[in-house]
């Protein structure tokens, strides 16, 4: 894949060059890189330095400004992602639980104990004490969907993407003496988190590591119903052992009644400053997907992800040339240009507070693979709110993009 140019309307790259003068020793290393790109504009967005401002690099995690912008403009900062609960009654035996998910990229333990509360409220309303057990429907995501860029690793930023999906499909383990334990007070380890848990080959010196729920979904999914379930014990709701793993079917109507319809607790808006402050794939991939399904229908896939990217970002900022196929970064097969970088910024200042501080007066997402260094943002000058792309797709010494970040606020 060659990318050559950038076409934009509103482009910094394009407008009239002022010089913000930038001879710090990290900028002069900069200055000596042969795969590198950075643009720097004032509050009217014309370029104050930059180099390379429309070649194109890999972007790595940068990526999630434009996931996190596309998201905040479909949905506003105010959407609450659901997830819905039906019964399956039964003529001679206990009803089935249906959960019926749409992606929810923040069903942390501490928001399923409020599911399980609101959820056990309605049940008891329609006097049901117990359930014969729960049905998972993840049809609302493709069935075996892996993003691109995903690797095989336990390590969270691996974890697959699911409509239905704890903890970003990840636990928390601690070990002593052998004895395997959940690493956090408000998240119980279950049969299927111990089933995880017991693959775990090397531990840090604390005794805790997290990893991701590996790439088995149907574990994925009976970790998240063995949660509910144990949450809804706690409000005297009993849950059979029984756990399917299939959608609900037409011919299943008549004997369905929907029971609750859960809205997270946490808005669009508090769902992206930690995936920015932790650099989240699983939130950033998630958003991507429910926005590709939205866009063209579902199941969500990762096709639809990169045909809304495309026609979204073309259609908003004119650009003919570019590559994204995943919301968090992960590919290598990304292409963005910093002027692109800037555009984004330039369009997300509305909510640039969600940015994490990452040096003083500098608000900030940053980016790493291996061999890539990527760092997009803004400068704070007082009121104002500077944009910055740097894109270094070269080997470069530790926290060398925080450097320059620093000289370059104080450079201005």
């Amino acid at each position: 894949m060659l990318l050559i140019t950038v076409s934009s309307t509103a482009t910094a790259s394009q407008l009239s060059l002022q010089h913000v003068s930038l001879d710090g020793p990290n900028w002069q290393h900069f200055a000596t890189l042969h795969d590198a790109g950075f643009l720097f504009v004032d509050e009217n967005y014309q370029p104050l330095n930059e180099k390379n401002a429309q070649q194109f690099f890999v972007p790595a995690s940068t990526t999630k400004l434009i996931t996190a912008l596309l998201s905040l403009q479909h949905w506003g900062e105010k959407h609450r992602f659901k997830t819905e609960f039906y019964l399956q009654k039964q003529t001679d035996s206990l009803p089935t639980l249906i959960v019926k998910g749409y992606g929810d990229p923040f069903l942390v333990s501490e928001e399923l104990q409020l599911l399980a509360k609101n959820l056990a409220t309605h049940l008891n309303d329609l006097g049901v004490k117990q359930l014969a057990g729960i049905q998972i429907d993840s049809s609302y995501y493709l069935p075996g969907l892996v993003m691109p860029g995903t690797g095989e690793s336990d390590n969270p930023y691996d974890a697959i993407p699911a409509a239905v999906a704890a903890n970003f499909n990840s636990i928390y383990i601690h070990k002593n003496a052998g004895v395997l334990t959940s690493a956090e007070p408000q998240t119980p380890l279950t049969p299927a988190g111990l089933t995880i848990a017991k693959t775990i080959k090397h531990y840090p010196k604390s005794n805790n590591k997290r990893v991701n729920l590996g790439n088995d979904a149907q574990l994925n999914e009976q970790y998240f119903a063995e949660l509910l379930a144990t949450f809804l014990g706690q409000h005297k709701i009993t849950v059979g052992k029984q756990i399917l793993f299939k959608p609900m079917q037409p011919n299943q109507t008549a004997s369905i009644q929907k029971v609750y319809t859960h809205l997270n607790s946490k808005d669009l808006a508090e769902i992206i400053k930690p995936m920015m402050k932790y650099s989240t794939n699983f939130i950033a991939n998630q958003l991507a997907l429910n926005l590709g399904a939205e866009l063209f229908g579902g199941p969500a896939t990762q096709q639809k992800v990169q045909k809304a990217y495309q026609q979204l970002l073309s259609k908003q900022f004119n650009w003919q040339a570019f590559h994204v196929e995943d919301g968090a970064g992960l590919s290598r097969n990304n292409r963005l240009a910093p002027s692109q970088l800037v555009d984004v910024l330039e369009a997300f200042t509305p909510w640039k507070k969600l940015l994490p501080q990452i040096e003083k007066s500098v608000f900030a997402k940053s980016g790493t693979l291996i061999g890539v260094s990527t760092l997009a943002g803004y400068v704070q000058k007082q009121e104002k709110f500077l944009p910055f792309a740097i894109m270094i797709n070269q080997k470069v010494p530790f926290r060398f993009r925080n450097k320059l970040a620093k000289e370059l606020a104080q450079a201005y």
